[in-house]
């Protein structure tokens, strides 16, 4: 069953995106709307008992994971609101095919359509990691996770975007994530970056 929701989530022909061209729901709006949104949505298909939190998974070696907060990404701090949405993440993990920047990049045009995909394409690179310093700094410190993050955040029209891969020196990338926030979180989620 995942084997068919990962194919169609990785694999959809471009056809059939060509008639889905903008998301529905995204950061800045209700709960309530991404909510519905996430209900009807053909890939996401919550379960019941799922609502902001999507999960699925045949094999402990592949899964997804889908999940809508009122927070912003990185540190949790006071929150005002928590009637709007202001982050959406994807996760994947795929211990047979690996993970990419690529299949993360189809896995946001896939879920959100091809307006949200082309603003994270003409968007701005504003930060991207490690660096030699980092890496050096990590291998001294002997943490291998530090060392096999790569990342990159960009500020687009509409939103910033935050794509995270786990890629050990030697190997390759298991897992990944894909999140799009609001711009005024951005600033926050790069400071916080820089200094890990």
């Amino acid at each position: 069953m995942l084997k068919k929701q990962l194919i169609r989530l990785w694999l959809l022909p471009i056809a059939l995106l060509t008639f889905t061209n903008h998301a529905n729901a995204l950061p800045g709006q209700t709960t309530e709307e991404v909510g519905a949104w996430i209900k009807g949505h053909p890939t996401l298909k919550p379960r019941i008992g799922e609502r902001f939190y999507i999960q699925k998974s045949d094999t402990a070696a592949q899964r997804f994971t889908f999940q809508a907060s009122v927070l912003p990404p990185g540190r949790i701090g006071f929150l005002r609101d928590r009637s709007k949405i202001r982050t959406e993440k994807i996760a994947m993990y795929d211990a047979i095919n690996g993970m990419s920047f690529e299949r993360l990049q189809e896995s946001l045009r896939i879920i959100y359509g091809l307006d949200i995909y082309q603003d994270f394409k003409r968007a701005q690179v504003i930060y991207d990691y490690p660096n030699q310093s980092a890496i050096n700094s990590a291998r001294l410190a002997r943490t291998p996770i530090r060392e096999a993050l790569r990342g990159e955040l960009r500020m687009g029209d509409r939103y910033a975007y935050w794509m995270e891969i786990a890629k050990p020196k030697n190997g390759k990338a298991f897992t990944g994530q894909m999140t799009v926030l609001l711009k005024t979180d951005l600033d926050k989620l790069e400071a916080e970056l820089r200094n890990r």
